[in-house]
Formats: structure tokens, sequence, C-alpha cells
């Protein structure tokens, strides 16, 4: 009876140890040649990647980082063989809305889609409001990313620094909140309204979102399409002019009392 209940141990322990050297071999890092595997698999979905090289660099963590966003998995920029697994089965991010080329920012997710007029998309992480309050300049505000259709009506080159700090190619979209590189992107809502994108590829995406870009933000309760927009230039021209005007209009008026809210222009709000 000691042997057989021995040899139960014996094989009980067994089956652990395997089962254990399994999971660590399924969490183990990749080599050079499965990261870049990986690569090509995330740039053929539509994932911004920089150079595809094997190497694990700020760009190729930050491709992976959008894929676990965009999956719902979690964010841990780390490649192991379940993540390339997962890689190699999975279908290329869809946009909300295609027939015309625009950015769309997905507050959920956590990611911004740059979206071609036959729907192809490019894809990387973004940090918007986090939903706290501070204070700019006496005025009280809340760090809120608007929801809603947009278009860029004025863009910055290289660093503007502001009041609540430094961004990199602005592109600004309403009032204060801009689409714009950072040194920092979290992996949750962090700014104070605006859409932090990473530094490697904030010089193209600024050259790529020309004056007039339309840009869709929303969440899982809230869009606007914006197809109207781009069935008509008419339209769309007006919405600009007149987006620019308020802007402009807010920043002339010496006196003006601003509302206390974040959608307000605020140069430099990260």
């Amino acid at each position: 009876m000691k042997v057989l209940l021995t040899i139960c141990l014996l094989l009980i322990l067994a089956a652990s140890t395997a089962h254990a050297q399994h999971g660590n071999h399924r969490n183990a890092s990749l080599t050079r040649a499965e990261v870049r595997e990986a690569e090509l698999r995330l740039s053929d979905l539509g994932y911004w990647t920089g150079a595809l090289d094997g190497s694990l660099d700020p760009a190729t963590r930050s491709a992976l980082i959008a894929f676990q966003k965009w999956e719902g998995r979690p964010v841990t920029g780390r490649f192991t063989l379940d993540e390339l697994e997962v890689i190699r089965s999975s279908e290329s991010p869809r946009a909300r809305e295609t027939g015309y080329a625009h950015v769309e920012v997905d507050v959920d997710r956590q990611v911004l889609l740059i979206v071609d007029e036959g729907g192809g998309v490019r894809v990387l992480p973004v940090s918007t409001g986090n939903g706290k309050r501070f204070i700019n300049q006496g005025d009280r505000s809340i760090s809120y990313t608007p929801r809603g259709r947009f278009m860029v009506y004025r863009k910055g080159f290289g660093w503007e620094k502001g009041s609540l700090g430094s961004v990199y190619y602005p592109n600004d979209i309403s009032g204060g909140v801009a689409i714009h590189g950072s040194r920092s992107v979290p992996n949750e809502p962090a700014s104070h309204g605006c859409i932090r994108i990473p530094m490697f590829a904030a010089r193209e995406v600024s050259s790529i979102m020309k004056l007039g870009t339309i840009v869709l933000v929303y969440d899982k309760v809230s869009f606007v399409s914006a197809k109207d927009w781009a069935k008509n230039p008419k339209l769309k021209q007006a919405a600009l002019t007149s987006t620019a005007f308020m802007d402009d209009a807010d920043d002339d008026a010496p006196n003006k009392t601003k509302p206390k809210s974040s959608s307000n222009r605020t140069p430099g709000r990260q």
C-alpha cells in the first residue's frame, strides 16, 4: 500500500513539474527570429512596428502594446510564445468608419488608427485624458478628451512649450486638445486631455495629418460620423473655418472669461 501511495505521489509531482515547465516555456522570451516573425505579422495587420529587424526597440514594443490593447489582452509589452500564437491567428483592426481617409481615436481601447480611403489602418497606442481635476493658470478644469468629429485646424513643428508642459509636433483638433508626441505614453489614460502618441512616430504622424484631416474620437457610447464632411468639401471647409475662428477668438479676447472646460484652447495641454 505504501509503495502504491509513493508511486501516485511521484506521478502527481512529475505531472505538476511538467505543467510548470510547459507554462514557463509558453511565457519564455522569444528568439530574435521569432520577434522578427511577430514584427512582420503585426506590420501586415496594420500595427506601426518600425524597422522589421527582430530588435526589441520602442517601435516594436509599441506595436505589441497596441495589439494587446486592441485584442483586450493584458498589456505587458512582452513577447512570449503565447503572444506570438495569438498574433499569428489574429485579424487586422477595423476602422469604425470607412470610405475616406481620416484618423480615429478609440478611447476605450486607447489606440489611434490612421485610416486610408480603402479602409487600411496603421495603429498606435495612445494615452488620453484621465478624468482628474487640475488647475492651470488659475482655471479649474477636468482632464477630459472630447468625443466627436473634429479636424486638424492648427499644426506645430518640433517642440512647443506651454503652461502644462511641452508637446512634440502637436496637431490641434479642439481648443487646447491636440494629437502630439510625448515622452510619456502610459498604457492607461494619463493626459490633461490631449491624445499622446509615441515619440518615434510623432513626426511622421504629423506629416500624414495635414490641415483639415478629419479626426473621429469615440468610446463605446458615443460616435459621430463625418461622412457628410467627406462627401461635401464645402461643408467641411465651413466647419474648419468655424473651428479656427472660434479658437482665435478665445485666444485674442484679452478680458474673456474662459469656461471651466478642458475643451478650451490651452497651449501645451498634455
